[in-house]
């Protein structure tokens, strides 16, 4: 007879069998749950209570808008927290609020005072709250832990203080700073631009009439002193020509007196005059034609024609009048007319004068000429000159103006920071006075227990089935041998048999039950009171 001894397929297990398995292993199950459960319950109780008190602080933003007053402190709010803190929690600070509030009294005879300020540090945390889905930062936590609730409120309390108080100060001082800083640039540069434009006014002053701006007035008044000048020679030559002319006429008449008689004399004079009138008008047409009546040539030759018309006509009078009288000397008499030689020396002498006059304005407009051609001679180096100096200014002045409108802006964000108007920190909740402890959590701790024993009890009842080699129903028999049973006898138990399995059966379902309420009575308390 052959046996089929190959492997039967593995069955599930059933909640039979579970339940089969939970009363066999009851105690081997409730005992390490509630034990290791009941440890670390017992040892959250024993670990000191630690209690926080928070603060939420406001980062308001600037009352003025930054477009319309530009911030100082251009740093992030991150940064600034961080150097904020770092400040707050130095040696000293911290140090001086131990000894204030009293802190850590246990510890200060076994620690040193180093190591108290390092554990201050560890109690106290800062927390950045930012704007959701940004990284805005809008408001910052403040928190401390101490075992006294009280103390976790005060010292919050005034590590808020300080949190407000010092941002305060290091936005005021980093403004006043700049300020100053800018005010005392602004006066090197009020002073360098001082020295500039004394420089600038100096060189005008010196190079008055030589400057850029004066070429094209330079150029007309030498245009003018030329054609003045030119003028001034042509009637220098004309002046001329008349003193040749009336000291010939002169000599003429002189020698023509001598040689005849009174009335000789007159008649050539009347002659003569006759020849200097067609002189002159001849002159005067050539004048006319190339300037106007207001001239003073022209008017000078007006003059002269008409004194020689007078002197011809008291030529003419005298001869009619008196000729067997008429003298032949070339002085006048008192009381007597004037005669041709008298008149002509008058005009000779006249005309000598004009002429030393025309000369020396002649030389004049000739030094006039040449200092206004050694300007726009000039010109050229002075226009390079004054540029250096006015690039030099206007570097300068836009220094100082750039400088003046930073220095303005940062007193206007400086006055901003005093009245507290540009970004400060703001209370939002005040420090908590906490009434549960944060640390330990022992609900928490219940719970990780309960864990652990359920695990460990767990794993203590499967090891425990696994080794025990005992069969305890008919289907572990039956999946044994390698046949089929025929017949079966089942167990036959006598009353105190089942009476005892009914009482344990009890006991363990009483234990089951004081269990499951020892762990919920205490998870409750660790809720409540934790």
């Amino acid at each position: 007879m052959s046996y089929d001894l190959e492997d039967k397929p593995e069955q599930s297990f059933t909640f039979e069998q579970a339940k089969e398995l939970v009363r066999r292993r009851l105690w081997l199950f409730l005992v390490p749950l509630f034990a290791v459960w009941f440890v670390v319950w017992s040892a959250s109780w024993v670990l000191p209570s630690m209690y926080r008190s928070s603060t939420l602080i406001l980062v308001e933003r600037p009352t003025v808008a930054p477009s319309i007053v530009a911030p100082t402190v251009t740093d992030s709010l991150q940064d600034r927290l961080q150097s904020i803190s770092q400040q707050i929690q130095s040696r000293t600070r911290l140090a001086y609020i131990i000894e204030s509030q009293n802190l850590y009294p246990q510890d200060r005879a076994k620690k040193s005072a180093d190591e108290l300020v390092e554990r201050m540090r560890k109690d106290i945390e800062v927390e950045l709250v930012r704007t959701p889905g940004t990284e805005q930062l809008n408001a910052f936590n403040v928190s401390f832990s101490s075992r006294d609730p009280r103390v976790a409120q005060q010292v919050t309390s005034e590590l808020t203080n300080l949190f407000i108080t010092e941002n305060l100060e290091l936005t005021t001082k980093r403004s006043t700073d700049t300020t100053d800083f800018l005010e005392s640039q602004l006066d090197e540069a009020r002073k360098s631009l001082s020295e500039q434009e004394e420089k600038v006014r100096q060189f005008k002053d010196q190079h008055l009439g030589e400057l850029p701006g004066q070429l094209q007035s330079n150029l007309q008044i030498l245009s003018g002193l030329q054609n003045q000048l030119g003028e001034e020679q042509g009637s220098l030559n004309r002046a001329k020509q008349q003193n040749v002319y009336l000291e010939s006429l002169l000599s003429q008449y002189r020698m023509q007196a001598k040689s005849y008689g009174a009335g000789d004399k007159d008649s050539a004079g009347i002659q003569d005059y006759d020849k200097e009138l067609d002189r002159l008008r001849a002159q005067l047409a050539d004048v006319s034609s190339h300037y106007t009546d207001r001239h003073p040539d022209v008017r000078k030759l007006k003059e002269q024609i008409a004194r020689t018309e007078k002197m011809k006509a008291q030529a003419e009078a005298s001869l009619k009048n008196n000729p067997a009288t008429a003298s032949s000397d070339v002085t006048s008499v008192p009381g007597q007319p004037i005669t041709p030689a008298v008149e002509l020396e008058s005009q000779l002498k006249v005309n000598r004068i004009e002429i030393a006059n025309r000369e020396r304005t002649i030389q004049d407009l000739r030094a006039q000429i040449g200092e206004y051609q050694g300007r726009l001679n000039r010109e050229p180096v002075r226009e390079q000159q004054l540029t250096d100096l006015t690039r030099n200014y206007e570097q300068t002045k836009a220094n100082y103006d750039s400088l003046l409108q930073k220095k303005n802006a940062s007193q206007l964000a400086t006055n901003l920071d005093l009245r507290q108007q540009g970004e400060h920190f703001r209370v939002l909740d005040p420090p908590s006075l906490p009434t549960k402890p944060y640390s330990p959590n022992r609900l928490k701790l219940s719970g990780i227990g309960l864990f652990a024993g359920l695990v460990l009890g767990a794993l203590i009842t499967g090891g425990a089935e696994l080794l025990d080699d005992r069969l305890y129903n008919e289907k572990q028999f039956k999946d044994l041998l390698p046949v089929g049973i025929i017949a079966e006898i089942p167990t036959v138990a006598t009353l105190e048999e089942q009476a005892e399995q009914k009482k344990g059966l009890l006991i363990g379902r009483v234990a089951a039950a004081m269990v499951v309420m020892f762990i919920v009575v205490g998870s409750a308390i660790s809720y409540l009171h934790g």
